[in-house]
């Protein structure tokens, strides 16, 4: 018989309420794999976005007619029970964190992991609480960064400097040398000035598409506003970047255009990440250039809540999820 474990499970797309508490078969790790209990992961965007569907995109990863992954989950921090035996790298007892875009599965207690894939070890005196939101925000950040060539010296504008993506972009554009506006609601102007931004706007007060100065990137962390909005503050070859396909989806296909014309451009990259950079993001943490923003904490069972307060649009940083 099984060994089942407690899951967050889903079988349809929809809203939060299609998402239950349940019992699942606990894995079982193949030889070149590691079976991870999880401690702590978060609820995010990506959750949200493949679990409802709205983007016809992710039916075609995770299935047209209903998901094929019944698991959701990306961020995870835990510790290795079992490792399968052709792995030498991890030896149960490790406390690791990473990430699973793919196939997901965090959402439980619970994920295998093949040993080559992105993550590491959590370092001494690191909770599993503090580990879990490390990586979800600061991939996608620093997946950007680098699509931009970012360099010291150049102008950014940072729009949602308050989510899970747009803290860690401020920070990561500081580290790398980079001057930044950021923008975000007027209650939250104290903390993102305490990430390191140079300037923060209220966009209840002002619009940063009226604005006189002219910037080397435009990140849309939130994906509000549009290249054509964007243009008039952008450099002769500025570039503007967004977290989201846009209205009509027009994102992708104005990245493939708008380099042919020679001015400025939208970038729309696909995140990656590997061992190493999950090792340097963990290395930021350590060295206190980088910390990811917490807004809450739920425990498992009350992931629907999780789910329905991510979807407000007013989180800020990140909800991380305990699973005892």
């Amino acid at each position: 018989m099984k060994e089942m474990m407690k899951a967050a499970l889903y079988h349809e797309y929809g809203g939060p309420e299609v998402v239950h508490i349940g019992t699942a078969p606990k894995p079982v790790p193949k030889e070149d794999e590691v079976l991870i209990r999880v401690h702590a992961g978060t609820v995010n965007r990506t959750d949200c976005g493949f679990r409802s569907a709205d983007y016809t995109i992710v039916r075609l990863f995770g299935g047209l007619v209903r998901p094929k992954f019944n698991i959701l989950g990306c961020d995870y921090a835990g510790e290795i029970v079992e490792t399968g035996s052709a792995v030498s790298d991890f030896a149960p007892g490790d406390r690791v964190v990473g990430f699973e875009e793919w196939k997901f599965g965090a959402h439980a207690e619970y994920i295998i992991q093949k040993a080559k894939q992105p993550f590491t070890r959590i370092p001494d005196g690191m909770t599993y609480e503090q580990a879990a939101p490390i990586l979800e925000g600061a991939h996608y950040a620093l997946s950007n960064l680098r699509a931009a060539k970012i360099a010291p010296g150049q102008r950014w504008l940072i729009n949602g400097a308050t989510g899970a993506i747009g803290s860690a972009a401020v920070q990561l554009a500081k580290y790398f040398g980079v001057h930044v506006t950021a923008v975000c609601a007027g209650k939250h102007t104290d903390l993102v000035r305490s990430l390191g931004a140079d300037r923060v706007l209220d966009y209840h007060n002002e619009d940063f598409t009226e604005l006189p100065d002219h910037f080397d990137v435009v990140f849309d962390a939130v994906g509000k506003r549009t290249f054509g909005e964007c243009k008039p503050v952008l450099k002769r070859k500025g570039i503007y970047m967004s977290t989201e396909l846009g209205p009509r989806s027009e994102n992708p296909f104005l990245a493939l255009l708008t380099p042919l014309f020679g001015g400025k451009r939208v970038l729309f990259p696909i995140p990656t990440l590997t061992r190493k950079d999950v090792e340097f993001i963990i290395g930021l943490v350590t060295e206190g250039k980088f910390t990811p923003v917490v807004d809450r904490t739920y425990p498992l069972d009350r992931i629907v809540e999780a789910y329905t307060y991510v979807e407000t649009g007013m989180k800020t940083g990140n909800v991380v999820l305990t699973i005892p």
